[in-house]
C-alpha cells in the first residue's frame, strides 16, 4: 500500500464449517500472509501437538512456530493432554512451548464454577465467540504469549494467531499483541481466514 492510497485489498478466506477439515488451508493462507508481510512469529493452539505438527509442515523453519497448549488439569485433573514425548519433540524441532492458563478463564472461571455467576473475563470469551471460537482462541493466545514474554508488544511486532473449533485449525488473525493486563491495546489488524458459519 503506497501512501496515496487509503486502502489495500486483502483475500480473506470463509469456511463453510468451522473445525479441523480446515487446518491445512488455514496454514497455506497463514504461510502466504506471512510471507508477504515478513511476519515470523506465528502462534498456534495444539492440545495433543498434531495441529502445531501441521503448522511445522507447512510452514517449515522460516518461522518462529509457538505451540500454546491447555493447562494441566484442563480436561480433567492432573492431566497434561500434550505428552511429554510430544513435547519433547516439538521443541526438537525448534518450536517453543507454552502452557500456562488461559487468559479469559482463569480465576473467572473458578468464581463461576463455585458461585454461577460470571466474570468479566468469561464475558470478553462469549463476545469474542460471536465472530467464531477460534477467534477468540486466536487473540487469548496472543496474551498469553506476550504475558510469557514469547512475543513483543506496543507495536514491535505483528503476528499471526492460529484458533480452532474443538481440534485443529480454523481461524488466523494478524494482530498487534498486548499483554492481558493492556487487553485494549490488542488490535487485530487482518482477519485471515475464518468459519463463516459455526
Amino acid at each position: 500500500m503506497n501512501d496515496q492510497t487509503m486502502y489495500h485489498d486483502i483475500q480473506c478466506r470463509y469456511f463453510k464449517k468451522p473445525g479441523p477439515r480446515n487446518t491445512q488451508a488455514v496454514m497455506e493462507t497463514v504461510s502466504k500472509r506471512a510471507k508477504e508481510l515478513s511476519v515470523k512469529k506465528i502462534l498456534v493452539a495444539t492440545c495433543s501437538g498434531r495441529t502445531a505438527f501441521e503448522a511445522l509442515e507447512v510452514l517449515g523453519s522460516d518461522f518462529n512456530i509457538i505451540a500454546v497448549t491447555h493447562v494441566t488439569g484442563f480436561q480433567k485433573p492432573n492431566l497434561q493432554e500434550l505428552s511429554e514425548e510430544t513435547r519433547r519433540e516439538l521443541e526438537s524441532k525448534g518450536i517453543a512451548i507454552l502452557t500456562c492458563q488461559h487468559a479469559f478463564g482463569g480465576i473467572g472461571r473458578a468464581i463461576r464454577n463455585k458461585l454461577s455467576t460470571y466474570q468479566i473475563d468469561e464475558i470478553i470469551a462469549f463476545t469474542l465467540r460471536s465472530f467464531g471460537h477460534g477467534t477468540k482462541v486466536a487473540i487469548e493466545l496472543a496474551l498469553m504469549a506476550a504475558d510469557a514474554g514469547l512475543i513483543r508488544t506496543g507495536g514491535d511486532e505483528d503476528v499471526i494467531s492460529i484458533g480452532g473449533t474443538g481440534k485443529g485449525a480454523d481461524t488466523a488473525l494478524l494482530l498487534q499483541p498486548a499483554n492481558s493486563f493492556h487487553f485494549f491495546d490488542l488490535k487485530v489488524k487482518e482477519i485471515l481466514c475464518k468459519p463463516a458459519v459455526f
